[in-house]
């Protein structure tokens, strides 16, 4: 098995209880991902914990050419917008934000970083199924929060969902945790009566919540050894881990590709005095210049 702990997304399974989840681990990814802006160290992490929910949303999607992306809009707030998405173990994000959010302390909630506004999950396969949408109010104390509500509303799944991001001498670390419940009715077996099914959640629910921070982001702990400290109990079964990397979409060709459709005097509109259109990509902060 991969042996590294960070940049990476292990799934695993608990078949007894119908329960499934991921683990996932930024480093190096993430550092890239934060290095693109000058980010006040709040809203740092911040984009941090998004982009481990992201992962952690969109890594269930099989196949390589899934999206799925999270995007908070808010108004009243010092953060607009924040944006992150994860396609076959790439990741990448960013956020908009006023110059006062470098005062913002570092146990800031949701509120005061956003005002009001919502977080929207959008899941789009691309294997001909539809995409799909979910949105929930930007409300509580973390991002993580918020996304579980999303779970609970849109999905209807039993959910618990961690994060941590924090910065140390060598840089940012995050991880992230998953864990969900699935009646047995859902994976082919006996239906299970409703009790216990719930005996079942209850079990997961009490085992996951014990999850430490400092066990989520420390990459000295390596996912088999977490997994066997918060479920010894059950039998876990480890889904070989996909590596992540940070992976911005944007380029010359897919630009012209893009401004190909324009009709002719929208083009005139946007080129400069030399004839180029010139692109600014947020998610990695390069500019592109592109003759069409």
């Amino acid at each position: 098995m991969d042996q590294r702990t960070e940049d990476i997304v292990l799934g695993f399974t608990i078949p007894a209880r119908s329960g499934r989840g991921r683990l996932m681990r930024l480093g190096d990814s993430l550092n890239v991902v934060l290095s693109a802006h000058d980010y006040p160290p709040r809203l740092a992490k911040l984009l941090g914990e998004a982009i481990i929910l992201t992962g952690l949303i969109g890594s269930a999607l099989k196949g390589n050419e899934g999206q799925t992306t999270v995007q908070a809009r808010a108004e009243g707030g010092l953060v607009d917008l924040l944006v992150c998405d994860y396609r076959a173990g790439e990741v990448r994000g960013y956020l908009s934000f006023e110059p006062e959010a470098a005062d913002l302390p570092e146990g800031a909630p949701l509120s005061e970083i956003f005002g009001t506004g919502y977080l929207a999950v959008t899941i789009d396969p691309s294997d001909g199924r539809e995409r799909y949408q979910g949105i929930v109010d930007l409300k509580g104390d973390t991002l993580a929060e918020a996304a579980e509500r999303y779970f609970q509303s849109s999905e209807q799944i039993p959910t618990i969902l961690r994060a941590d991001v924090r910065f140390g001498a060598d840089g940012w670390h995050a991880g992230g945790m998953l864990l969900q419940h699935l009646g047995r009715k859902e994976e082919g077996g006996p239906r299970l009566h409703v009790e216990n099914e719930r005996e079942d959640w209850a079990h997961l629910e009490a085992l996951g919540s014990t999850v430490t921070a400092e066990e989520l982001s420390d990459p000295g702990l390596t996912f088999p050894e977490l997994l066997w400290r918060l479920f010894n109990e059950d039998e876990v079964r480890i889904i070989p881990p996909v590596p992540i990397s940070r992976g911005c979409r944007c380029s010359v060709p897919m630009i012209e590709e893009r401004l190909s459709t324009l009709p002719g005097d929208q083009k005139a509109e946007i080129r400069d005095e030399d004839g180029l259109v010139r692109v600014d990509c947020e998610f990695c902060s390069r500019q592109f210049a592109v003759r069409v």
